[in-house]
């Protein structure tokens, strides 16, 4: 199936994939800005990449939604979005367990399917990347926001040449093959405007709060002279992800494409060699949602015991359809209410909007709390701080309400979720202060 462009279906939307190489662990190559398939295959400058992986690994490539062979849907997609196309590509491509290769801006999201799902996980392997690209107060190692801006406008005015050689891959800015290459790369990979707009999604990108849940191995690379995206994003995280290794490697070059690809492909391979059968999978990432109904003591008062019953019972009932609807997990009741788990926060959001809608027509208010965390499972519970989190916010929600945790907001960037905030709390039982905001309702 070498060199073969074959499509994986991720709810509707066509995932452009190939495999290569077959001995080996399967490693599934995560682009990074843009990416196209048949630009990847068989050139010269990235098949001194492909070609050594793909010597000691089953090789996977894959388009993103809205770039190369792959369905255009109009917009970049969601972190929630991109795990749900890599797992239909692993499924389509008969891959149980895969490393995940993520550069530039395919990282954030390898870090969060790494820890969301390390059932399908075997290790990740993260290049010249970040969990956050943009300066922030708590972040002095990010990008300024102005520097974005001039990326923007120099994408636009200079789109179908190579317009950015320089940053990406400043030893390589004179070599005409190169420069070929990536411009053909980007027309081909995308557009102007879909190259703004991704820029634009750069900006909101946060996985801070997830990287100590992450229990994979994990392999850290960086050049120590990166142009785009400074070593100090890759340090940080080493830092923050457990048992991670960090190399820093001598180079410029972003692109990993270019520069010394023999030192970065050796340092892979001596990685993957000690990474068979590491790892259980006990604790994970997962989205808690806690859902009560509001004034439920009242209610079975005034019913009755026996029309209290059976008002719960629909009221379970149509929670319970809501959870199915989004891939959710009932984990159990708890009096009035339940505890589900997702594998993403805008699933879980939807999920408890429809809950709210369809037991308002039943007559009842419910409230519901969201929060994403590492979670333990214990014989089908599940336990640790995330699920405490869950509940205090649950707890200060009020009637029709749907709170969540900064957390959450910040894993549903460029998902058309739009929230209310309602300022800092302190959580009974949790250290700190913890940012909630409201979903606006639809």
């Amino acid at each position: 199936m070498s060199g073969e462009t074959r499509y994986a279906d991720s709810d509707g939307v066509s995932i452009a994939y190939e495999v290569r190489g077959g001995s080996g662990p399967d490693l599934v190559f995560v682009p990074g800005f843009v990416s196209h398939l048949e630009l990847w295959r068989g050139e010269p400058v990235p098949e001194r990449m492909f070609g050594p992986l793909s010597s000691f690994s089953r090789l996977i490539t894959f388009d993103k939604r809205e770039q190369g062979l792959s369905d255009r849907v109009g917009r970049p997609p969601t972190l929630e979005e991109s795990m749900r196309d890599v797992l239909a590509v692993l499924d389509a491509a008969a891959s149980e367990r895969a490393v995940l290769f993520g550069i530039s801006e395919g990282g954030p999201m390898s870090a969060l399917f790494g820890a969301t799902h390390p059932d399908r996980t075997r290790a990740l392997v993260l290049y010249g990347t970040y969990a956050r690209l943009t300066r922030a107060p708590d972040y002095p190692a990010g990008v300024p926001a102005e520097a974005l801006d001039r990326w923007g406008e120099r994408l636009r005015s200079e789109w179908g040449g190579p317009v950015g050689l320089d940053w990406w891959a400043p030893t390589a800015v004179d070599d005409p093959g190169v420069r070929d290459w990536w411009a053909r790369l980007l027309r081909r990979g995308t557009s102007p405007g879909g190259a703004v707009q991704l820029m634009d999604l750069y900006r909101e990108v946060d996985v801070r709060s997830i990287l100590p849940a992450i229990r994979v191995p994990t392999l850290v690379l960086h050049r120590a002279d990166d142009r785009m995206v400074p070593a100090a994003h890759g340090r940080y995280l080493a830092d923050h992800i457990p048992g991670a290794r960090y190399v820093e490697l001598p180079g410029r070059d972003h692109l990993v494409a270019t520069g010394d690809v023999r030192a970065l492909v050796d340092e892979i391979e001596d990685f993957l060699l000690g990474t068979r059968g590491a790892h259980g999978a006990e604790r994970v990432l997962k989205t808690v949602l806690f859902t009560d109904i509001v004034g439920s003591t009242d209610r079975a008062a005034a019913l009755g015991d026996r029309g209290w019953r059976d008002l719960v019972a629909a009221h379970d009932a149509v929670v319970r359809q809501a959870l199915r609807a989004y891939d959710g997990a009932e984990v159990k009741t708890l009096g009035d209410g339940f505890l589900a788990t997702f594998d993403g926060p805008a699933q879980a959001i939807r999920s408890a909007r429809e809950a709210g809608e369809r037991t308002r027509e039943l007559g009842l208010e419910i409230r519901a709390g969201i929060h994403t965390g590492e979670v333990e499972i214990v014989r089908g519970d599940v336990a640790g701080m995330a699920v405490n989190i869950g509940a205090r916010v649950g707890a200060l929600a009020g009637a029709g309400e749907l709170l969540v945790s900064s957390t959450v907001r910040e894993l549903v960037v460029g998902s058309g979720i739009h929230f209310e905030d309602r300022g800092a709390h302190t959580l009974k039982g949790v250290p700190g202060e913890w940012r909630l905001f409201a979903v606006e309702q639809t």
